[in-house]
C-alpha cells in the first residue's frame, strides 16, 4: 500500500496554449484539483515552491485555503525554499494552516534549487553569516524552524503586557502539536539525507537527484532511502519515518493521452547540470498503456523503497485533465502493483 498524490508546479503562462494564464488561475486551479483528487481518492496535494517566477510562491495562503475546503487529504509542499525564509514568521504561518486543517499539513523543505535571479535570497532580507554557504544558511534556518515548532518557550515576557500572559517564556503562537513531526526535507544527495534523519525529519527525493555513482536514478534513490533508514534507526528516533518519491508518470487511456504524452520522448534518465559544477541525474517520464506502466513502475527501486508516491503534474493543461491523469493512475495502475 502507498499514499498516492499529486505535486503541481503551479506554473502559468498568458500563451494561448495554456488554461492556467494568471496567477488567479494558478492558485484558484490548485484548490480545485485538490478538491477534486481528495474526491478520486488521493491520499496528497502538494505544491512547489519558486520565487521570482510565474508559479507558486508564497505558500501558506494556499495550503490554508486548500486545508478549508478538504477534510481529509494531506497537504503539503515539496519544497520550500530554507534560504529565503524568517524561521519564526514561517512557524506562524505553518501553525495556522495546519490549525486550519485539522492536522494535515505535510511540508517538504530544503536549501532550494538554482532560481531565476541570482541570490534571490538577499532580496528577501536573508545573509550568509561569515564563512557560511548560502546552503549552510538554509540548514540554518531549518534547525531554528525545527525548534521553535517544538512548542517550548523561549522569549521573555513583558512585565506589563496588553494581554495576560500565561506563565513562563512564551513561544511562537499559534501552535499546532504534531507539526514538527509532519517536517521533510528534499534531499538531493545522501549526505544530506542522513542529516535530515538525525534531525528527525521525513525524507522527500525528487525527479532529480545529484549524481553520486553514475547509476541510473531509481538505483541511487533506493540507495539513498536506505542510507537515510539506516541513519534514522542509529538516531533512535521513537516514530517511523515516511519517505516519498516524486514521478512523472502519465497512462495512455485515451486519446487526449496519447496526443500529449503517447510521443514524448522521454523514456530514459538524462543527465544535465543543475549547478554549474554539479553533476545531476533527471528522471524518465513514464507514458504507456497501464499494462506496460505496471511492468515498468515495477522495476523502479526507490517507489519500492518509498511510502508515498508524488506524480508530477503539467498543471497548464487544466483541472480536469489533471484530475483525469490521478483518477487514471489510482484506478488502471495503482491496483496492479499493490498500491491500492
Amino acid at each position: 500500500m502507498k499514499k498516492i498524490g499529486f505535486l503541481s508546479f503551479g506554473h502559468w503562462s498568458p500563451s494561448v496554449y495554456s488554461q492556467t494564464r494568471s496567477a488567479s488561475d494558478a492558485l484558484l486551479q490548485s484548490i480545485e484539483l485538490a478538491v477534486a483528487a481528495e474526491e478520486l481518492g488521493a491520499d496528497g496535494a502538494y505544491f512547489r515552491v519558486h520565487h521570482f517566477a510565474r508559479q507558486l510562491a508564497s505558500p501558506f495562503p494556499l495550503l490554508a485555503a486548500v486545508g478549508a475546503r478538504t477534510s481529509r487529504i494531506e497537504i503539503g509542499t515539496a519544497v520550500i525554499d530554507m534560504r529565503y525564509e524568517t524561521p519564526l514568521y514561517m512557524a506562524e504561518d505553518a501553525g495556522a494552516a495546519d490549525l486550519i486543517a485539522g492536522g494535515r499539513l505535510q511540508l517538504g523543505i530544503s536549501r532550494g534549487s538554482p532560481e531565476q535571479v541570482i541570490d534571490g535570497w538577499r532580496y528577501f532580507g536573508a545573509q550568509p553569516q561569515e564563512g557560511e554557504s548560502d546552503a549552510d544558511m538554509a540548514r540554518r534556518h531549518a534547525e531554528r524552524f525545527l525548534e521553535v515548532l517544538r512548542g517550548e518557550g523561549f522569549a521573555q515576557p513583558n512585565p506589563r503586557p496588553m494581554f495576560e500572559n500565561p506563565p513562563g517564556l512564551l513561544r511562537v503562537e499559534p501552535h499546532s502539536e504534531g507539526l514538527r513531526d509532519r517536517i521533510w526535507w528534499g534531499a538531493a544527495t545522501n549526505a544530506t539525507a542522513v542529516w535530515a534523519a538525525r534531525l528527525g525529519m521525513n525524507l522527500q527525493s525528487s525527479t532529480l537527484k545529484f549524481d553520486e555513482s553514475g547509476e541510473p536514478l531509481h538505483v541511487q534513490q533506493a540507495a539513498q532511502i536506505r542510507a537515510y533508514r539506516a541513519a534514522w534507526e542509529e538516531a533512535g528516533h521513537t516514530r517511523e519515518p515516511r519517505v516519498s518519491i516524486s514521478r512523472s508518470i502519465f497512462p495512455l487511456v485515451d486519446d487526449r493521452d496519447r496526443t500529449y504524452f503517447g510521443s514524448s520522448g522521454q523514456d530514459h534518465d538524462s543527465i544535465g547540470l543543475i549547478e554549474a559544477d554539479t553533476r545531476a541525474v533527471f528522471g524518465r517520464t513514464y507514458a504507456a498503456e497501464p499494462d506496460v506502466l505496471i511492468d515498468q513502475l515495477a522495476e523502479d527501486e526507490a517507489i519500492r523503497e518509498a511510502d508515498t508516491l508524488l506524480l508530477t503534474i503539467p498543471n497548464q493543461l487544466g483541472v480536469d485533465y489533471n484530475a483525469h491523469v490521478i483518477e487514471s493512475i489510482l484506478t488502471h495502475v495503482a491496483p496492479g502493483l499493490g498500491w491500492r
